[in-house]
């Protein structure tokens, strides 16, 4: 099996501007380490990953959005692949890093210790492309193959327990969600926050108010 962080590592340098969303856990401080932007996403609600992923990538379809999650986390989202599956967005690449376990709370087994293929998963719920990558290499060229074709990719990578000693983040969820939401606004020049004047102020300037 590979060490996830050698996987972060090797791609880090070459998915350019796009969007990446990570879930609870040691791989959002190994990304953020290697790959240090405000264009990265933490989610900590566990599952909800690959869901916002899909979010992002469709209403921004011209940017590359990367979802990196875990075999916990998915596993407790089984029901989003086939809603990703189903609206096929080409700029999307969902990576699962499958260490057999829910690392953030205990190391308690999944069931892809037992057996349990999320490859397979993804394959049945129509992902037009679903791979095992065999090395840190495979991995690589399997993601640089998703972005260059713009092919709705899931990559599945069979990793060690073993984590990276990085720091952790200096920002908590609250101000890294704002500081995404900026970035996204400066490199796409799509409005996200946009704060309305009271309606009374409207009401006075002679403005509509919106219903």
């Amino acid at each position: 099996m590979m060490r996830r962080w050698e996987c972060l590592k090797a791609i880090a340098a070459d998915v350019g501007d796009a969007l990446v969303v990570t879930s609870a856990g040691a791989n959002t401080f190994e990304w953020n380490t290697f790959r240090p932007s405000d264009g990265n996403l933490q989610v900590k609600t566990l599952g909800l990953t690959c869901s916002i992923g899909l979010g992002l990538a469709l209403g921004l379809p011209q940017r590359t959005v990367i979802a990196l999650d875990g075999d916990g986390s998915l596993l407790m989202n089984l029901c989003g692949l086939p809603t990703i599956a189903r609206m096929k967005p080409g700029n999307f690449l969902h990576i699962v890093f499958d260490n057999e376990c829910y690392e953030s709370s205990g190391a308690t087994a999944t069931a892809t210790s037992a057996g349990a293929d999320l490859v397979t998963c993804a394959q049945g719920a129509g992902y037009p492309r679903a791979v095992w990558a065999q090395s840190v290499e495979d991995f690589h060229a399997q993601v640089m193959q998703a972005i260059e074709s713009r092919t709705l990719t899931f990559l599945g990578a069979k990793v060690t327990l073993e984590r990276c000693m990085v720091k952790p983040l200096e920002v908590d969820e609250v101000e890294n969600k704002y500081r995404f939401m900026r970035f996204v606004e400066r490199t796409t020049g799509k409005k996200l926050i946009v704060h309305g004047l009271p309606a009374s102020y409207q009401k006075l300037a002679g403005q509509p108010i919106p219903t």
